[in-house]
């Protein structure tokens, strides 16, 4: 018996396969994938997620023809925003400490290996002695070129291979920060308030009637489709009021700018991406600037380092 089991802080993973079960193929075929760190199989992008249904009936219906008995185990639940960011940042150090870890033995096994490279080359002949062929000699010396050169073969390997992982490490130092960039918050606002209305459209939306066409939808499928929905949307909802919180607080430390129209009028002078412009026009979500040519240039408020009035 194979169970799908899906859970807001897990994701959606599957619980009773084994090497060579035949379900990896299957499970190929409808986007799970492998995690060698947790040793099982997983849908990816679904963790502190509501359920993608689609991918977990698709996945039921093709382990069934496959001669499988699938259960399904489905928690609609999610976490706060708050919990789920929590989580990514606990995550995330998590992750940075172990590649620095992973990056300090690489380090350490790339210094041993240089130590046995010079060590080889030190047995060489003195003075690039050339092979002696026919002599003696000629075996040893042949096994010892190669040994020298295997070694150093490794060393350089191994120096690439810590170069690679400290250059991981130090990328994963930033990614939490990156996250909290003002820049991105804000765009991360406007996404999913894009997102939350586009879903609320979904419920008012009209409906196709073979014989009319289009007609607006009843109370009662407005009422059905905002019950389907309710979770999608709450989650939505939650996810807008933690960032905005968390932008309200960068623009009251001074870390974000708080621009908009209000306060953004034509013939300003504001300061974008390190540069002066113009304000030609003040847009309802973006500013947009001259250049010095015949075109202007256009940003988010949210990329205005600075501003100046015309006095």
């Amino acid at each position: 018996m194979l169970t799908i089991t899906h859970s807001n802080a897990a994701g959606t993973m599957i619980d009773g396969t084994s090497k060579g079960d035949g379900t990896a193929d299957v499970l190929k075929t409808v986007g799970w994938r492998w995690g060698r760190s947790i040793s099982a199989w997983f849908v990816p992008q679904s963790r502190d997620r509501l359920p993608k249904l689609h991918t977990i009936t698709r996945t039921q219906e093709a382990l069934e023809a496959a001669g499988f008995e699938v259960e399904t185990d489905i928690d609609h639940e999610h976490r706060t925003t708050a919990e789920v960011e929590a989580g990514k940042i606990g995550r995330q150090a998590d992750r940075v400490d172990a590649l620095v870890a992973k990056a300090d033995r690489k380090s350490t096994a790339s210094d041993d290996a240089w130590t046995r490279a010079r060590s080889a080359l030190d047995r060489l002949p003195e003075g690039g002695e050339p092979i002696k062929i026919g002599h003696h000699s000629e075996g040893r010396h042949r096994n010892a070129i190669t040994k020298a050169d295997n070694a150093m073969r490794k060393s350089v390997e191994a120096s690439t291979d810590a170069t690679h992982a400290q250059a991981r490490a130090d990328a994963a130092t930033h990614t939490t920060d990156a996250r909290y960039r003002p820049v991105t918050v804000a765009n991360r606002i406007d996404t999913l308030g894009a997102e939350l209305r586009k879903l609320e459209r979904r419920v008012i939306a009209p409906r196709y009637d073979d014989a009319q066409g289009y007609v607006d939808a009843t109370d009662a499928q407005k009422q059905a489709r905002a019950e389907h929905l309710a979770p999608n949307l709450a989650e939505k909802r939650d996810q807008i009021a933690y960032w905005e919180a968390v932008r309200a607080a960068q623009i009251e430390s001074g870390t974000a700018t708080g621009y908009d129209r209000s306060t953004v009028k034509k013939g300003d002078r504001v300061k974008i991406r390190g540069q002066w412009r113009e304000v030609v026009r003040a847009n309802p979500k973006t500013v947009s600037v001259s250049t010095g040519y015949t075109w202007t240039d256009t940003a988010p408020y949210a990329e205005i380092q600075q501003h100046q009035r015309p006095e």
